[in-house]
């Protein structure tokens, strides 16, 4: 099993887990240049907000958007997308990807501007 099919194995047993708590979920994906935020409805159809460092208030805010600085933006600015669309409690859907640097940079901007997971 190769580095991506781990992955995605892992991303599934999480997204398994958070359709039995029937949460809104904050889904995130990474690249070794971007970073991309989602606020998910438990439907999993509507996207009720997103944030990533390809968005222009993002970009302005940061140097390279490939760091640990661009995650923690655009967690922030996720946040602050979905409070103004009434959404506070989510689960954090990590897509599968290992819960240090760029990732836990994201979830801790998003929970000091007001998400709670």
């Amino acid at each position: 099993m190769d580095k991506k099919q781990s992955r995605l194995r892992r991303a599934r047993r999480g997204r398994a887990h958070i359709k039995t708590l029937g949460a809104t979920r904050l889904c995130i994906y990474k690249t070794p240049r971007h970073m991309y935020a989602q606020i998910i409805t438990p439907e999993g159809n509507t996207v009720v907000a997103s944030a990533s460092t390809l968005d222009g208030d993002v970009r302005k805010g940061v140097k390279s958007t490939g760091g640990v600085d661009a995650a923690s933006v655009v967690g922030k600015v996720v946040a602050e997308r979905a409070r103004a669309a009434g959404v506070t409690q989510v689960a954090f859907d990590r897509s599968g990807f290992k819960y240090h640097g760029r990732v836990k940079a994201l979830a801790d901007a998003a929970r000091e501007n007001g998400l709670e997971f």
